[in-house]
């Protein structure tokens, strides 16, 4: 059993049945933690249970497709070969939340205690619910879009493609906050009152150059740190607004000089990924005075299903969630081996749900990230894994400041002719953990290479050397991991 594919299949359930049952620790959370990529500290909610324990927890579990083989999970991620748990190495008397100054990281100037924010969208439109995330442990929030329109939204606004019980991609049809400007500045000012701590960003659309100023004039007499133009939302209905400016960048440069002429605090647009280039606006912003750009905005795109129709009618709007974090990689390191544009700072947006997603963009120079999609689905709470998860890697890694991974991973990427194209690396087959599918040889032989042979009476698949170009076809569709990779070795010429 792959012990993470089984702990995908977790509905996370609120009140958890299976912690009730266990009665002496929190399998629910350590199934959560393992979840999120966190498996390294999942031991903390499980210590002290038993077999007996997890296996009551288990015959509580209601999932509608089969109860939730806990007591595997648990046992695979937290046992040594000898079936023994392997304790956590976090101190026992750290509280779980507890802030590091390990992730702490200045961003335009301002101190954040972790790299993690809410994105501007339906998970932060009120007061009640940005204190609740505050008191959660996220760092800062970019509050809801704040404009001058009167905002009607339609019903249903969301559509999902699913795996699972996951989201593989989200549909949304959701503009700006529906509030008036001046209430939404008020629960702001409130925020930034009761929590000094933590970072209020206001992000703004006008439709004029006057409504820009306005409204960031607002933003900073509500004492927001700094104010995020979006020049990004591609659902709206009002012309001229949202992605209608990101596509163009004499309009980015324009407002944002516009902005930066008439506040103090930092300024930050948001950019549209419905371009082919996103550094040619970008662009703009450096010239402009920019202090940093947020990026990226959800994807035009189009589902079909009918229980998303609006009145039987459909529209394009915005695509966000898993799928498109590489995209959303691309438009960053883009951006950040710009010339120009690489001298600003950066807010990662796209698909992120686990620490390992957030460093992904920290590694190719974002110094936060802002969550949307995976907040709606699991709620606030994917917080903690996202914090122990990012200080316990700091941690092994021997770095004691965030700071020190920005960027990291910028050499590395080259263009595609400084690649290496005198070495290959084969696939190299475990016969032993091989159970004789056959899926990588269709694959390699409908899709790949030809380069495979498959025994039908062993039911094993066998390389040819000679066909092989290393494309790793067979790695990926194989269920069980039983092909890795090789030595790199060179080319026969």
């Amino acid at each position: 059993m792959n012990i993470y594919e089984e702990a995908k299949r977790c509905l996370l359930c609120e009140d958890a049945p299976c912690t009730k049952a266990c009665g002496k620790g929190d399998p629910a959370r350590a199934i959560r933690a393992i979840r999120f990529d966190n498996t390294k500290n999942a031991m903390r909610w499980i210590k002290d249970c038993s077999d007996e324990d997890l296996e009551r927890a288990e015959s509580a579990c209601i999932h509608y497709d089969n109860r939730l083989r806990i007591k595997e999970i648990i046992r695979g991620a937290c046992c040594d070969y000898a079936g023994a748990f392997v304790r956590s190495e976090m101190p026992e008397e750290a509280p779980l939340s507890a802030t590091s100054s390990r992730l702490a990281i200045t961003f335009c100037g301002i101190l954040c205690e972790n790299p993690f924010f809410l994105a501007s969208s339906a998970v932060c439109t009120n007061y009640e619910m940005v204190a609740h995330a505050f008191e959660a442990g996220w760092a800062g929030v970019f509050y809801k879009t704040v404009c001058m329109q009167e905002i009607r939204e339609v019903s249903p606004r969301f559509d999902a493609i699913k795996e699972g019980t996951s989201f593989a991609g989200f549909r949304n049809m959701e503009q700006l906050s529906e509030h008036p400007c001046k209430e939404d500045f008020d629960i702001m000012r409130r925020l930034k009152q009761n929590f000094p701590g933590k970072v209020v960003i206001a992000s703004i659309m006008g439709q004029t150059g006057d409504e820009w100023i306005e409204l960031a004039k607002m933003a900073e007499e509500a004492g927001c740190d700094a104010v995020e133009l979006n020049f990004s939302c591609p659902q709206m209905h009002v012309a001229g607004m949202g992605s209608d400016v990101g596509q163009d960048a004499e309009l980015v440069t324009f407002y944002t000089a516009y902005v930066k002429r008439h506040v103090k605090i930092p300024v930050i647009p948001k950019m549209t990924p419905n371009v082919s280039r996103m550094d040619v606006p970008a662009m703009g912003c450096y010239f402009a005075g920019a202090d940093a750009i947020s990026a990226i905005n959800t994807i035009k795109s189009v589902t079909m299903s009918p229980a998303a129709e609006v009145s039987e009618k459909n529209t394009i709007s915005g695509y966000s969630g898993r799928a498109v974090k590489p995209i959303a990689l691309r438009f960053i390191l883009e951006m950040t081996k710009h010339p120009f544009v690489g001298k600003l700072q950066f807010s990662g947006i796209g698909g992120i749900e686990t620490w390992r997603d957030a460093l992904e963009f920290m590694q190719l120079g974002c110094r936060n990230v802002q969550v949307c999609t995976a907040v709606m689905q699991y709620g606030y709470r994917i917080i903690d894994d996202l914090v122990q998860g990012l200080e316990t890697y700091l941690e092994e890694r021997g770095i004691e400041h965030l700071e020190d991974i920005v960027g990291e991973r910028l050499p590395s990427f080259v263009l595609p002719s400084e690649l290496d194209c005198d070495t290959v690396v084969y696939p190299k087959f475990d016969h032993e953990k091989c159970i004789g599918c056959g899926r990588c040889y269709r694959s390699c032989m409908d899709g790949g290479h030809q380069a495979l042979c498959f025994d039908a009476e062993s039911r094993q698949p066998h390389l040819i050397g000679a066909k092989c170009v290393g494309c790793h076809l067979c790695r990926l569709v194989c269920p069980i991991g039983a092909i890795g990779s090789a030595k790199r070795v060179g080319k026969k010429k």
